[in-house]
């Protein structure tokens, strides 16, 4: 195993998959394609990247309560990130995925770790992480600087 970063798990869950990391926060709504799971914000860092089995990092959510429509409609479909890696407990993500969980069953829930902005400025696109339940991140292709 390989360095571990200690997070507070908001959604309890576990995953595994490469980071899309943005120190930019990201609007689903407008901004994420949920039939393809592509990132089209234009203006984002992340544009054009697919987040489908992906665990993607950005410090929160912008804009309204629609990113959390926009999540779950993610979620029914297959093609929400793995997990979500937070600097806080975002309500807009924790919201798609308790509403998700309850609607298509525990496997569509998405697991949200929140961890500090320090912890989180270690986290790198590419990385390989594996989310525990505890709310563990364990980066498993790199050593942290």
């Amino acid at each position: 195993m390989g360095p571990v970063i200690q997070g507070m798990p908001v959604v309890s869950g576990t995953a595994e998959g490469l980071a899309l990391v943005s120190s930019e926060p990201l609007s689903f709504w407008g901004g994420y394609d949920y039939h393809s799971g592509e990132i089209i914000d234009r203006r984002h860092p992340l544009s054009g990247s697919v987040a489908v089995g992906c665990i993607l990092a950005v410090p929160f959510s912008r804009g309204s309560s629609t990113t959390a429509a926009v999540l779950l409609e993610a979620a029914r479909a297959g093609t929400a990130p793995a997990a979500i890696i937070t600097t806080g407990p975002d309500s807009f993500f924790v919201l798609a995925s308790i509403v998700a969980r309850e609607l298509y069953g525990p496997e569509a829930a998405i697991p949200i770790v929140a961890v500090s902005r320090e912890e989180f400025a270690r986290l790198r696109t590419g990385d390989r992480l594996r989310i525990e339940a505890e709310g563990r991140i364990c980066v498993l292709n790199r050593p942290l600087a």
